[in-house]
């Protein structure tokens, strides 16, 4: 399954949000060393009940516009 995904580091709390374009997602993490990317794997990893290692960033890895992967077999 491909995903767009719009994200906003550094938010009060974390948040997923299906809009009709896609996700937007709320992360408290900031984006500094990769640490929002973490956490976004993370999030969808909890909200599609897949494992993280199945989720993968294909676009936009220092963007917060991105492109996800979710390999769910």
């Amino acid at each position: 399954m491909k995903v767009n995904v719009k994200v906003i580091p550094g938010a009060k709390r974390d948040l997923l949000k299906e809009e009709e374009n896609g996700i937007k997602v709320y992360l408290t993490a900031p984006a500094v060393d990769g640490k929002a990317n973490e956490a976004l794997i993370g999030l969808l990893a909890e909200h599609y009940g897949v494992r993280q290692r199945e989720i993968e960033i294909t676009k936009g890895l220092k963007s917060r516009n991105k492109v996800i992967i979710i390999n769910d077999h």
